[in-house]
C-alpha cells in the first residue's frame, strides 16, 4: 500500500439487530433462505460504510456473512457431522459443543468466494478477507476419524489453499488466517503449525497475514488472561519461526495487554498489524492513546511496515462502541502519520 500506517480491523464487526442477536457470539440468523442472502449483503454494505466513514484504509466484510469465524467455514465441508456433537475444551480454556470429524474432510464448493466478489464490487479500496487457520480449525472440532491433530491440520491446509486461491481470483488483496491457537500450543506451532499455514498460502500472489491474539472480549478469555501474570510472553515462543516463514503480515494484540512491545523486534522485517484498540472493554480509546501505542511499536517495526489495527474482532460489542473505536483508530494513526512526515 502507498498509505503510511494503513488502518484495518482484525476481523468481525457487530451485526445489525435485524440480522442476528446483537453483542452475541454464535447468534443464530433471524432471516431464512433468500431473505438471509439479501440480509447478509445489506449487512455487508453497512459494515463497509461504517469502516469508510471511520476512515479505515483496508476494509473487510466485517464477517457479516458468517456466524462464527471458524465453524461457518467448517459447516460447508464434507466429512464433518454437526448433528451428533461432542464437548471439548477449546484452546485449553473453556468447554464447547463442537461438530465431529467422521470421515475424510473435503471442500465441495467455494465457501466465501461469492461474498468476497460482492464486497469487491462495492469498493475500490484494498480488501482483506479472514479465514480460520488450520490449527484453530482442529482445535474447534472433535476428531473421530484421523485421530491426529497434525494429519487433520494438513488436510485443512489443503482445503484452505483451494479457498484462498479463489478468494485471490475474486479480487481480495490480503488473505488473513486467524490462529488464536498459536498462543497456546507452542510446541505444535513450531513442529507443524507454521508449516501447515505455509501450505495454506502456497501459490498465492496476494499478501497473506496471520492473526494471533488472546481472544474475543468474552469472560472465558478475560478470565484466562488474569492467569497469565504480569507479562504475556506467549509470542516469544513462536515469533522466531514466524519471522522466517513466508507469511507477509503478523497481526498482534498490543493495546491494554501485558505483551512486552519489544517482542515485536523478533519479527523485524515483517509487516505487523499492531492491535491499538482493546476489544475486551467498552471504553473508547482516545486518539492520543492509539497514537501512544503506535509510537511504542515504531521502536521495533519500521514505519512502512506498521499497520494499525484492532486487537481482535468486535462482534461482541455494540455497533456504537465499535464505530467509535474505529474512528479513534483512524484519528490516532493520523496523529502519528503527521509526526512522521515532519
Amino acid at each position: 500500500m502507498n498509505t503510511l500506517l494503513p488502518t484495518s480491523t482484525a476481523g468481525s464487526l457487530p451485526k445489525p439487530t435485524w440480522l442476528a442477536e446483537p453483542e452475541t457470539l454464535w447468534s443464530p440468523w433471524k432471516l431464512d433462505d433468500v431473505q438471509l442472502i439479501a440480509g447478509k449483503q445489506d449487512a455487508l454494505r453497512v459494515a463497509l460504510q461504517e469502516q469508510q466513514l471511520a476512515g479505515t484504509d483496508i476494509v473487510s466484510d466485517g464477517e457479516q456473512t458468517r456466524q462464527h469465524f471458524v465453524t461457518t467455514f467448517i459447516e460447508h465441508l464434507n466429512g464433518v457431522d454437526f448433528e451428533n456433537r461432542k464437548t471439548v475444551k477449546i484452546r485449553d480454556r473453556y468447554d464447547a459443543s463442537v461438530p465431529v470429524v467422521v470421515s475424510e474432510v473435503s471442500r465441495q464448493k467455494p465457501v466465501f468466494v461469492d461474498d468476497a466478489k460482492f464486497l469487491r464490487q462495492q469498493t475500490k479500496q484494498p480488501i482483506k478477507w479472514a479465514l480460520p487457520g488450520p490449527m484453530t480449525m482442529v482445535d474447534t472440532l472433535y476428531d473421530d476419524h484421523y485421530h491426529s491433530r497434525e494429519k487433520l491440520a494438513w488436510e485443512f491446509a489443503k482445503i484452505l489453499n483451494q479457498e484462498a486461491k479463489e478468494l485471490e481470483a475474486a479480487g481480495v488483496d490480503i488473505i488473513q488466517f486467524d490462529e488464536p491457537a498459536f498462543n497456546v500450543f507452542f510446541d505444535e506451532v513450531n513442529d507443524w503449525g507454521i508449516a501447515c499455514l505455509e501450505r495454506a498460502i502456497e501459490g498465492l500472489k496476494c499478501e497473506t497475514a496471520v492473526h494471533i491474539c488472546y481472544g474475543y472480549g468474552i469472560k472465558a478469555n478475560t478470565d484466562w488472561k488474569q492467569t497469565l501474570g504480569s507479562e504475556w510472553r506467549q509470542y516469544e515462543e513462536i515469533f522466531p519461526k514466524l519471522q522466517a516463514s513466508k507469511i507477509d503480515i503478523i497481526s498482534l494484540e498490543c493495546h491494554n495487554s501485558r505483551v512486552p512491545m519489544e517482542l515485536i523486534e523478533l519479527v523485524r522485517g515483517k509487516k505487523v498489524m499492531v492491535g491499538a484498540i482493546d476489544v475486551a472493554t467498552t471504553a473508547i480509546e482516545t486518539p492520543d492513546e492509539v497514537a501512544a501505542t503506535l509510537r511504542e511499536a515504531l521502536k521495533y517495526v519500521d514505519a512502512d511496515k506498521l499497520y494499525p489495527c484492532t486487537n481482535c474482532g468486535m462482534a461482541p460489542l455494540s455497533r456504537e462502541t465499535a464505530r467509535a473505536k474505529l474512528q479513534a483508530l483512524s484519528a490516532g494513526a493520523e496523529i502519528v502519520r503527521r509526526e512522521l512526515s515532519q
